[in-house]
């Protein structure tokens, strides 16, 4: 299944502050980061000392740094960003309620956050509400890293990336580890859709070992019929069964996590 094969959201990723992201995936139950809250703490958790940092790759708004970091639950975020208070600030006003709401729920064992995406809005809001420390405009599927996100890069303990798993490939990842220079935790929930095969053997040149989760976890519902269809065609052709989940009508991700 290739990227044309699926509904685009690329709109809401412009938007100057997040509630335009939650009101449209809201109605498609959008749910790849509150799956991944848990793992990420968990790896975050095993961090020694002086590399407790996460660089979360297509990080848009800093939603998942807002779930690893602070005591928040990702329904939460829904209710917030599509409530009549929201709907009634101004972006400006709503980076300082923002930046209010999660000051007071940051969490003690919070990590450092480093975010890189192709959105500039979304990165600057991510900076603006203090959910990323660092944030990178930029695409490392058509260009190395710059030197900002190299000395940054440099520095992070474990590589995360959710739903922006179905469009990346090998180039990212191993710029990123490039960049890096040295093996780390690499945990990544992919589209059951999405063949992994080239970015888990750039990830095992880089000395990891890459587990795939038994268990898969739904994504979003389909838009439409043509969206399900490709879908099912995709997992099919990389030998998954569909049966109650790309055929019951939701996208189903893997965790691929790579040590």
């Amino acid at each position: 299944m290739t990227a044309s094969d699926m509904t685009s959201f690329d709109e809401v990723y412009g938007l100057p502050d997040p509630r335009g992201y939650f009101a449209q995936l809201g109605p498609y139950e959008y749910q790849a980061p509150h799956h991944a809250q848990r793992v990420f703490r968990e790896l975050a958790a095993e961090l020694p000392p002086g590399e407790r940092v996460m660089l979360d790759i297509c990080c848009s708004y800093g939603i998942n740094a807002a779930l690893v970091n602070h005591d928040v639950t990702l329904d939460e975020l829904y209710q917030r960003y599509t409530s009549p208070k929201a709907a009634e600030l101004s972006t400006a006003e709503l980076i300082e309620w923002d930046r209010e709401f999660y000051a007071s729920r940051r969490l003690p064992e919070a990590v450092g956050s480093i975010g890189v995406d192709v959105s500039r809005p979304a990165v600057s809001y991510a900076l603006a509400v203090g959910l990323l420390d660092e944030g990178h405009c930029e695409n490392l599927e058509s260009a190395e890293p710059g030197d900002e996100l190299r000395r940054a890069a440099a520095g992070a303990g474990l590589i995360t990336v959710t739903g922006g798993a179905a469009f990346l490939t090998e180039r990212t990842f191993g710029r990123l580890l490039s960049a890096v220079g040295h093996p780390l935790p690499v945990a990544a929930f992919v589209l059951r859709t999405c063949d992994f095969t080239g970015v888990v053997a750039c990830l095992e040149s880089y000395g990891l070992t890459v587990e795939r989760s038994a268990e898969t976890y739904p994504q979003r519902r389909f838009t439409d019929e043509g969206e399900q269809r490709h879908a099912v065609e995709a997992v099919i052709a990389l030998g998954e069964d569909p049966a109650g989940k790309e055929s019951a009508g939701w996208f189903h991700t893997r965790l691929h996590l790579g040590r």
